[in-house]
């Protein structure tokens, strides 16, 4: 659990389907829900993660996909994407404790690096991970300016997946 100061929240695996919710809430409200599968979502080692609430409500996701990024073949690349927590718990460590979730999930199966395309009003968010910029600003149709970023992987972070719920066997 991660103590927020104001209420436990638990970082959990969830199933693919669970963040498209909020995938098109709060990242992109101009399309559909059932339009938000992304490539590598249904991979067997494809991470979903959602922090919840006492309450039981989702309020923050996270994708990882072991992915390389463009222009590498790069096999121990990790992408983190769909990275989202909802207006009233931001600021909160959320964010943040998913990402060091994902990261240790990524460590823990051998991946030396993460990255992502971040919109450019979140990436001192990253920067405070670890993650640097590489490359020019550019462009998402009907979504903004993004900048790629990306961070290396220690083996040591996979500790950092030791406090995250396994879900239960049905």
């Amino acid at each position: 659990m991660l103590d927020t100061g104001l209420m436990d929240i638990s970082i959990e695996i969830i199933p693919a389907a669970a963040t498209r919710p909020l995938r098109q809430r709060l990242l992109r409200p101009h399309q559909r829900a059932e339009e938000l599968v992304y490539v590598g979502d249904d991979d067997p080692d494809s991470l979903h993660l959602g922090a919840r609430a006492p309450t039981g409500e989702l309020v923050g996701i996270v994708t990882v996909s072991r992915t390389p990024p463009p222009n590498s073949d790069n096999d121990t690349a990790w992408r983190m994407r769909a990275m989202a927590t909802i207006e009233p718990m931001r600021g909160r460590g959320i964010g943040r404790a998913l990402a060091r979730a994902s990261i240790g999930y990524v460590a823990a199966r051998g991946g030396r690096l993460i990255w992502c395309t971040a919109r450019i009003p979140a990436a001192k968010f990253y920067e405070q991970l670890g993650f640097e910029r590489r490359g020019d600003v550019f462009e998402v149709k009907r979504i903004g300016p993004h900048c790629f970023m990306e961070r290396r992987v220690q083996p040591e972070e996979s500790a950092w997946w030791d406090d995250v719920v396994e879900p239960a066997d049905p």
